[in-house]
């Protein structure tokens, strides 16, 4: 299943937004999963996921920043069963 949830050109502003929004969403998303875990490997995974969101949506910001204009953006979500 696929379902598309952004395409379309968007301001600068717009384009930090949408990422900085989704990007909150998966850290709560491990947060969480962090607060129901006794494993400290997952945790750790987990907190490091976390640290590699921030670092990305830190670079895309700058990245954004410097560009003047619309951006393209596209997102799915996808789903595979087995």
């Amino acid at each position: 299943m696929n379902i598309r949830l952004i395409k379309g050109s968007h301001t600068t502003a717009e384009a930090i937004d949408l990422a900085t929004q989704f990007i909150q969403v998966k850290i709560k998303f491990n947060e969480n999963k962090i607060d129901q875990s006794a494993n400290e490997e997952d945790i750790k995974m987990r907190e490091n996921r976390i640290k590699q969101l921030l670092d990305q949506l830190h670079e895309l910001k700058k990245t954004l920043k410097s560009h003047n204009g619309l951006c393209s953006i596209e997102a799915d979500f996808l789903v595979h069963t087995n």
